[in-house]
Parts: structure tokens; C-alpha cells; sequence
């Protein structure tokens, strides 16, 4: 006799809580059923690598803002503003595609996400 989980939440909406950071990501990839689930491993990789990248970014633009404190550049800081705005945007479209049960697979990311999330 086979017992089937039924999931506490649906696929779409545990794929686009999978963009609320890497930790509920890391979950879904480790709980049944949302771990079987091709889109939830979709988005919960793609999650993954989105906040890494937004991480490294983050930490080399930060060294260069601080090379440049003593200039003082104005630009610098409306860049910053402008790529927080980029991923802000990015990331809400990630979570809107993802609980209308979509995909945006976004470039790069998205084939690494894809081919991760194959079992």
C-alpha cells in the first residue's frame, strides 16, 4: 500500500516561495512532495543561483564603493540604487511567474536551474 503526500501549500505557491530567500528554497528541495516536483525544483534552483549571483555582485560593487568613498561620486550610488531597483523587479517577476504556475528562466541561470532540477 502506497501512501501519497498531499502537499500543505500547492506547487505554484511553493515554487514562488522558493524566491523568499535561498532558506525556503534549500527546504523545498528537502521535503516531500515538493522535492518530486519538476517546477518546484525549477524555481527553488534557480532561487539558489539568482541570490548567489545577487551576492557576488553585491560584494563586488561594495569593494568598488569603497575604493571610491573619497571621491565621493554621486554615480556610484545612483548605480547602486538602479541595480537594486534590477533586482527587485527581476526577483518579483521570478515570484509572479512562478505562482501563476510559469517560468521566466532567466539567461545562464535558468539552463543551470533546468538542468539541476532533472532527476
Amino acid at each position: 500500500m502506497t501512501v501519497t503526500t498531499q502537499p500543505k501549500i500547492s506547487f505554484n505557491a511553493a515554487g514562488a516561495f522558493s524566491y523568499f530567500t535561498f532558506f525556503p528554497a534549500v527546504l523545498f528541495l528537502l521535503i516531500p512532495p515538493y522535492k518530486d516536483s519538476q517546477c518546484v525544483r525549477f524555481h527553488a534552483w534557480q532561487s539558489i543561483l539568482l541570490s548567489m549571483v545577487a551576492f557576488a555582485i553585491d560584494i563586488m560593487l561594495g569593494a568598488v564603493a569603497l575604493l571610491t568613498i573619497f571621491l565621493g561620486t554621486a554615480t556610484l550610488a545612483y548605480t547602486l540604487r538602479l541595480l537594486f531597483l534590477f533586482w527587485l523587479v527581476l526577483w518579483l517577476a521570478c515570484v509572479i511567474k512562478a505562482w501563476n504556475g510559469k517560468r521566466l528562466k532567466l539567461p545562464v541561470i535558468g539552463g543551470i536551474a533546468e538542468k539541476l532540477s532533472l532527476k
